[in-house]
């Protein structure tokens, strides 16, 4: 695609207004981004629109949002339509030339890696599904690595004077992120063809990298709440024996995973979907141990 130099030159200089105190502003989307942004710029003013107990689909525009992305530098999102229903607003009320759509200072994850489950064309009768793909990439350390890689370039063309500094961040997450990629793998050797019942398919990243397969969801359809007969219908797919676990996100009704292992005896856990989602996921680290340590305990 062919770039308008006068829209670069526009784009450029806004991003480096607001930078005279050496502070870059960086909105974040989901609280998982903004702890990655803390760990490639811990200088920065980071502000996170939503918590570990959000549902990440279904965010109000309010006005305290609009105000911080009129302030903001750059806003680093999941992308792949995660937002659709809630960031176009914030976009045009904040009226911030540095978030429009294809400026610098507007960074989704999902374009810097490939999507899980992309699809050729979606329609109303299908549910809450992405044409772009699984926008949950966040759940798969490789990815998160590149992302780190891709937004720390993105940091440094918006923020030039610092970027020795980012450059000497990523370095120094890189080294301690594959080394505890490592170390998971090793403690997740086990989950090696796990079968559980999910409800979305908020961790499909995750079980992919563990070699996990989600083998029935909660939901009907994605997004559809669940209903007694869908829910009754499950039991039968328990009674095969082989499904180790129920698992969702801290968000998400825990009425309709309690109902099935009443019934089932098969044990339910609830993690958290983000960073901060509980008193052991207080950053990207702790937070990737939590879910393999809480996986494993069911193994």
């Amino acid at each position: 695609m062919r770039i308008n130099s006068n829209w670069l030159a526009l784009c450029l200089w806004g991003a480096s207004v607001g930078l005279a105190h050496g502070e870059i502003a960086i909105f974040a989307c989901e609280p998982e981004y903004a702890a990655l942004a803390k760990e490639l710029a811990p200088e920065a003013d980071i502000y996170s629109a939503t918590t570990a107990l959000q549902d990440p689909h279904l965010v109000e525009a309010r006005p305290s949002l609009i105000a911080k992305m009129r302030r903001a530098d750059v806003a680093i999102c999941a992308g792949a339509e995660l937002e659709v229903g809630w960031l176009p607003m914030l976009q045009q009320k904040s009226a911030n030339p540095k978030m429009r759509s294809g400026a610098l200072g507007l960074f989704f994850a999902s374009d810097h890696v490939e999507t899980l489950d992309q699809l050729t064309r979606t329609d109303r009768s299908m549910g809450d599904v992405h044409r772009a793909g699984n926008p949950h990439v966040h759940l798969s350390p490789p990815r998160m690595l590149k992302i780190a890689e891709a937004f720390s370039a993105r940091l440094q063309a918006l923020d030039p004077d610092n970027q020795a500094q980012y450059q000497a961040n990523l370095v120094r997450f890189s080294e301690r992120w594959q080394q505890a990629m490592s170390h998971w793998q090793q403690q997740g050797e086990s989950l090696a063809g796990m079968k559980i019942i999910g409800f979305h398919s908020s961790f499909r990243y995750l079980y992919d990298w563990l070699g996990i397969t989600q083998v029935a969801d909660l939901e009907p359809k994605p997004g559809v709440s669940p209903s007694s007969a869908h829910l009754a219908s499950l039991t039968e797919r328990a009674e095969q024996g082989d499904v180790s676990a129920i698992v969702q996100a801290s968000y998400q009704d825990k009425r309709p995973g309690a109902w099935l292992s009443e019934r089932t005896e098969i044990p339910v856990l609830v993690l958290p979907m983000s960073v901060g989602g509980d008193d052991n996921s207080q950053d990207l680290f702790s937070w990737y141990q939590n879910l393999v340590t809480q996986l494993t305990s069911v193994r």
